[in-house]
Order: structure tokens, then sequence, then C-alpha cells
């Protein structure tokens, strides 16, 4: 027996969102039957999966489809398949519910975007695709038996708020979604979806390379042909709507730009254009096609823990997994497309499929071909490329630290900010090309932005020597800088690391006298340096005269092989203890506070306000690097202290 009706509320999230869509999100209400088609051939799709893997499932798989039911009489439009199905508890679960762990975020980015194709995306990525059925429908009826059960569900909402479920015990295997038509109305975007020729036309559109037939009885021949000879009224055999043509088996020159475009948007629910299309095909030992995308835009959730990575794996055209990361590395996981494989099993598994050769060489050749296509785009279309480096260089960096086959051609790629211009960025060829006579290094300096970086005491040399340096401001420039020796035999050095010497015999500063100055300079402040070191002994490890300020009393420097502090600083976020790193400090022997400075020791080595004044310079150049003062108010304090004796 039937269990009695429950009527339940929707989530106070669930709620707001079902207004946002059927208000506010989809500007084409025609998308609606695009969204259902889809759902309903994931469920075919699973049902022949599990009908695989599982022997004892009771379910009939010989001729899967989706079929479209118009009633003209009771305004209803109906979407069914013969697919898994879903139990009272999925029901509740999926459809109740919406994104459970991500509804308020995505309700937040929905809110705060002004795009409605960005807030259309936002909404395709999420899987709430089904409430669009509300935009045209003034209640919706979903009828469903999950393959294996006894028990059906009918849930039915007029999206206001509540819906009702009950147990049914006559239902077919599978989920119809029955909805109950709003009049079309033209100025609100509200098509006449009672119309055949309509639900053809969104068909063809939208969902023309669902692998599953999508049938619709046929009209009678008085529609179809008014004012027949007899008059009568034929039903004709059901029609199929859509091609059900593989894309990606077809030869590139039958495909048309509109075609790719379309079959994009299908895999991926964006709204653009892709910016790349990759068609493939490999044949000999092991046969596969690929069709591969490369987005005019990042999605919003790329950098998401949660975040799908790979693309969509077929055998001979049976779609066998949804996001294949055995094909596609993390740093590619914005690549969207199919791979259709000939040799592999049908019951493949993902374990099975880390460990095989064949995907490991089917993987390695995709990456070249997506990587190629970005050096090809770079060398025909600068502008275009750096777009797309704008919105997926973060993650392609990440391939500098995980991909070492294909570090040359991550390089190749990488597209920086330099001193050499303030506006565009630069390639490392380009650098390379620009070096000065006698230059062998990449100079670059890491920071939280380009205006810290420009303004940092390390820079002051290069600048006034003509030096271009590498403006480097994501956080894992930090780590691919540290892990990669050079780039085309020139080795990378952070001019905040090390010994930096810019000398050289074109402008005579590597003359015998300039030697000989520097040598008397060393004995001149020996004895300053070496009471610095003993009195900033928690602090740091050296002080040392610099060869790389101009204009600034002192910086702080590393070892050419510590760490920085932002990279300290992100491994002790992540949880990891690292004993304190000392650095060095540089002083301008050239600078009127250093020279002052070093008179008053040589005048009265043991006056305690020397003291203080030591703090005050190395605080100060902890600041000027963007670092955390180890005890901001006695900084406070003392440069207060300091500023009243001169008043």
């Amino acid at each position: 027996m039937a269990s009695p009706t429950q009527t339940l509320e929707f989530q106070a999230e669930t709620r707001q969102l079902l207004q946002l869509v059927i208000h506010s999100i989809y500007s084409n209400k025609d998308i609606f039957l695009r969204e259902l088609i889809s759902n309903a051939s994931d469920a075919l799709d699973k049902l022949r999966l599990e009908s695989l893997t599982d022997t004892g499932l009771d379910a009939d798989t010989s001729d899967l489809h989706i079929t479209l039911d118009i009633d003209r009489d009771a305004r209803t439009l109906t979407v069914r398949d013969n697919g898994i199905g879903m139990t009272r508890d999925d029901v509740v679960d999926l459809i109740g519910t919406i994104a459970k762990s991500g509804t308020a975020s995505l309700l937040a980015k929905i809110k705060e975007t002004k795009d409605a194709a960005a807030a259309q995306s936002l909404i395709g990525q999420f899987g709430v695709g089904f409430y669009s059925a509300f935009m045209v429908a003034d209640k919706v009826t979903l009828r469903t038996r999950r393959a294996g059960s006894e028990q059906g569900t009918v849930w039915e909402s007029d999206g206001e708020g509540t819906y009702t479920i009950a147990e049914a015990g006559d239902l077919p295997v599978g989920t119809s979604v029955t909805l109950h038509l709003k009049p079309a109305d033209g100025e609100d975007g509200l098509g006449d979806y009672l119309a055949a020729w309509k639900v053809r036309q969104i068909v063809k559109q939208y969902s023309d390379f669902i692998r599953w037939p999508i049938r619709m009885a046929a009209e009678t021949a008085a529609e179809t042909a008014a004012g027949d000879q007899d008059g009568t009224e034929r039903p004709g055999e059901p029609e199929t709507l859509n091609s059900m043509k593989a894309l990606w088996a077809r030869p590139r020159s039958e495909v048309t730009e509109a075609e790719y475009n379309e079959f994009y948007q299908q895999i991926s629910h964006d709204w653009q254009d892709p910016a790349e299309t990759i068609h493939m095909r490999a044949e000999g030992t092991f046969e596969y096609e690929a069709l591969l995308f490369i987005p005019a835009h990042a999605p919003f959730d790329l950098f998401s823990r949660d975040t799908k990575r790979g693309v969509q794996l077929y055998v001979k055209r049976v779609f066998i997994m949804d996001d294949c990361d055995a094909l596609m590395p993390n740093y590619l996981r914005f690549v969207k497309g199919v791979v259709d494989a000939h040799d592999l099993s049908l019951n493949v598994s993902r374990e099975i499929l880390q460990h095989d050769r064949q995907i490991t060489a089917v993987r390695r050749r995709l990456v070249k071909k997506v990587l190629g296509a970005l050096k090809s785009t770079r060398a025909t279309d600068t502008g275009a490329y750096l777009k797309l480096w704008d919105q997926f260089g973060r993650v392609l960096k990440e391939g500098l630290i995980e991909d070492r086959d294909n570090t040359d051609a991550l390089l190749e790629l990488v597209s920086v900010a330099s001193t050499n211009d303030p506006q565009e960025p630069t390639a490392l060829r380009e650098y390379v090309a620009r070096m000065k006579d006698g230059q062998d290094t990449i100079y670059y300096l890491t920071g939280e932005n380009r205006a810290m970086v420009e303004n940092s005491p390390h820079m002051e040399a290069f600048t006034a020597k003509g030096y271009e340096v590498l403006i480097l401001t994501d956080p894992i420039d930090e780590i691919w800088t540290d892990q990669i020796p050079s780039f085309d035999g020139h080795r990378f050095q952070s001019i905040a690391k090390g010994q930096v010497d810019l000398d050289d015999d074109s402008d005579g500063d590597g003359s015998d006298e300039a030697k000989t100055e520097k040598a008397r300079r060393e004995q001149d402040f020996a004895a300053l340096l070496g009471w610095l070191q003993t009195t900033l002994a928690e602090h740091v490890k050296q002080v040392r005269l610099s060869t790389r300020l101009t204009t600034s009393a002192a910086c702080l420097v590393g070892d050419a092989q510590d760490l920085t502090p932002t990279l300290e600083k992100m491994y002790r976020a992540m949880g990891q203890e690292l004993p304190a790193v000392k650095r060095i400090l540089e002083l301008n022997p050239t600078h009127p506070l250093i020279t002052a400075l070093r008179g008053a020791h040589e005048t009265n080595a043991d006056d305690p306000a020397l003291a203080d004044l030591a703090e005050l310079v190395h605080g100060s150049a902890l600041l000027a690097e963007g670092g955390d003062l180890p005890d901001p108010a006695r900084f406070t304090r003392l440069l207060t202290d300091r500023l009243t004796r001169t008043l």
C-alpha cells in the first residue's frame, strides 16, 4: 500500500535559490528542457554502468531512451527516462535540498555577480538545473522508482516553499518529470512548450549530442497535414529528435565551429564559447579519439578542494565516467572534453586506470597537445594568450612543481610582470633576449604585490644599473622558483638572496681602484659590523656591507639556500614546524645613517643608545620588505623616544 502523503518544507537556502532560479537567473527560459534532458541522460548512464557492475540488478537496458510527452488538454509536458531512478531518500536528499555543502556560498556568489551569463554558469555548476522547470511550470510532479526497488516515490511542488512526497507501488523503473505549464507569454520569454515544433527546436539546439535517443510521439496527420484527403487523424511512429552522432568520432573537416561550441557548452555548463578546441585521433596499438576544450574563463571553483577534474571517458562511445582524472593532471583541471578509447574494458575502474600503461601514454600525449595549443596561441595571438594566462596562469605554474617531464614546455608558457614594462607581462624567452651583455642570470623578486616589490630596497642597485627584474607576486612563485634552477641555461636568482655583485668593467666599477675602495670600506666598518652582529645575534646570523643598496640604509637578505619569509609562513600555515630562519642584515656604507652610526660607535661603543639604534635599523629593514616585527610595541616606543630627542 502507498504511504500517506507528507508535506515538507524546503531548506531556507533552497527556497532562496528557487526564487533566484525562477525570477532572476535564466534569461532564456528554453533552457529548462536542456537541464531536464541532461538529468535524464545521466540517469540512463548510471543504470547502464550499474547493470555492468551489478549482475544481480533486475533492469532492462535493451532500449534505454528519453521520452517527451505533450498533453495539450492537460497543458503538461513530461520528460521520462527508463534510467536508474531514485529511492525516497534520494528524492529528499537530491530534490529537497540543494548542493548541501555549497548552497550558501553559491547564493553569495550569485548575489555578487552582475553578469547574467556568469550567474547561469554558477547555477549549472552546482547541479540545480532541475529547478529551472519552475520558470515555465506552476507545478512540477516527479514520479520515480529505482532499479532493484519495488517501491516508487511521487514528489510534487509548486516551488513556493513546500513539497509533498508519497510512496507509490505501481511505477516503472526510471523517472518522469511532469510540468504543469504556465500559459505562453512572449513578453516574459515563455514559449509555447506544448507545440511540437518548439520542443523539437530546443532539443536540436541544446541536446542533439545526447547519446541516448530522445523520442517524441509524432504529430497526428491532422496536425502535420491539415486538409488531408480523408480528414482522419493517424498517430505516427515515435520520432527521434536528436542525432546521437558522437562529435569526436566525426572528421574535423565535417564539424563546424558552432557544433564544437554547442558540444562544449553541453559538457561544461559554460555559456561562453571555448578559447581553444583540440580534436585528435590516435591509431595503432591503442586507438582513441579526443575532443578537448580550453575554456575562455576560469570556473569560480578552480582552486576549491572539492573541484572535480578530468575529462569524460568513453569506450567505443559507451560512457564510463565523468571526471577521469587519470587522463589529465591536476594543473590542467580546467580542460574540458571527451576521450573515447577503443581498447579498454567497459568495467574499467579508476584504480585500474591509475596504473594502466596505455592510459598513461594517452595522458602524456593529451598534455603535450594542450601545452602545444597554448604555445601556438602565444605565438599567433599574444593578446588572446595573455587573457588565457590571466585566467589559468596560477594553475599552470602548479605544473612546474608537479610535472617535471614538461618543465621546459611550461616555462615557455610563463608570463610574469617585470620592471621592463609597467603594464605588459613578459615571457622568460623575451627576458633572456633583453639581458645585458655578460649577464647570465635571470633576476627575480617575490612579494605580495607589484608596488611592494618595486619599492623594495633590494631593487635599488638593479634599477640604478638598468637590470631587468621579474616581479613575482603569486604565492606559488615562491615554490617553483625554489625548485627549478634555470631556464634555457640561465640560472634563476632571487635578488633578496645570497651575494649580489653587479660591478663590471664596462662602467669602471670592476677596476683595481674600485676593488681597493671596497677593501678599505670593509676595514673601516669592521668594528661596527662585528658589534652589530653581537647586538642583533638573536635576530640575524650575519651583518655585512651591501652592494645592492643605493638609497636605503639597510635591508635583510637570505642565504642562497634559505627559505624566504613568505615560504616559511606558508609551511607553518600548513602545520609544518620549522626552525626560525635567521636572515643577513646588509648595510649601505654610503647612507648618512650608517656612516653616523659608525662614527658614534667609534666615539663611544658603550653608549646604551646605540643598541636601540641597532634595533631600529633592523626593524626598519624588516618593515621595508613587508615583514612582521617581533615586538611592534617595543619598536614603536624606541622610535618615539628617538624622534622626541630630535625636537
